[in-house]
């Protein structure tokens, strides 16, 4: 039988171009159904809500400490991006309405100052969605989102880019999604810092940030007036005693 394939290899050429084309595409499909088990899309349920549009309540009322009130509009920003098909894995188009009271809203949206000091959490878990279900389907979310942590003993505020992409994630759960495995995705149970931005610093460092720029320009402003004096009164000098025959400047 060795014998035999030898001369299969020897006479026919072509058998060792078959072969690895066949070695080929195995290796490609048994990777490929590896790679579809790795990235398994899990969804928590389907269609989790049984109406349209879903209320929502943003509580920017009860909150702690560091809350920024630029908060609010990252997540009604995340609420966009679900509506407009987010990250393509959801099997329906969402509808948000936002209401003006808890006792309204299918998705209860509220901040805490940390999750691992007030909610007793793990550390490095900055929100979490807690669905209500009834028979397969969602009759109210919690999300709680928590609004810095602690690097070491130093207090590190959230920015608004942060915000959005915690609210985008776990507005994502209240629809339905589990997990990704997919870095890139929304989805990916952790996520890189967006910016360093302390949205509080900002707001509290806006007035003296204006009022350094009317300084700056009364100061140039200032300069201006006292050079074209200067300006003038060397004219005047030249025409007394040049006789109208100025310098250069």
């Amino acid at each position: 039988m060795y014998v035999d394939m030898m001369l299969m290899i020897q006479t026919c050429p072509a058998f060792i171009g078959s072969l690895f084309v066949v070695c080929f595409f195995t290796s490609v499909a048994v990777h490929g159904v590896y790679a579809m088990e790795d990235n398994a899309y899990p969804a928590l349920t389907t269609i989790p809500w049984d109406h349209s549009p879903i209320t929502v309540y943003i509580d920017n009322v009860n909150v702690p400490e560091h809350y920024s009130p630029t908060y609010k509009e990252q997540v009604e920003y995340a609420m966009a991006y679900w509506e407009k098909g987010g990250n393509g894995h959801l099997a329906y188009e969402p509808e948000f309405r936002l209401v003006d009271s808890e006792s309204e809203a299918d998705i209860y949206i509220v901040w805490v100052e940390n999750l691992e000091k007030d909610a007793g959490v793990e550390n490095g878990v900055a929100g979490f969605a807690r669905p209500y279900e009834v028979n397969g389907k969602y009759m109210r979310v919690n999300i709680v989102l928590e609004v810095g942590n602690y690097e070491g003993h130093a207090w590190k505020q959230y920015g608004d880019a942060n915000m959005r992409e915690l609210a985008k994630h776990e507005l994502g759960h209240a629809l339905g999604l589990g997990h990704s495995t997919d870095r890139r995705d929304i989805m990916y149970p952790t996520y890189d810092q967006k910016d360093n931005i302390d949205p509080l610093l900002v707001e509290r460092t806006r007035p003296f940030i204006y009022a350094a720029v009317i300084v700056s320009a009364i100061t140039v402003s200032l300069s201006v007036i006292s050079w074209l004096r200067y300006r003038g009164k060397r004219r005047s000098i030249e025409d007394k005693f040049l006789g109208g025959k100025h310098g250069r400047s």
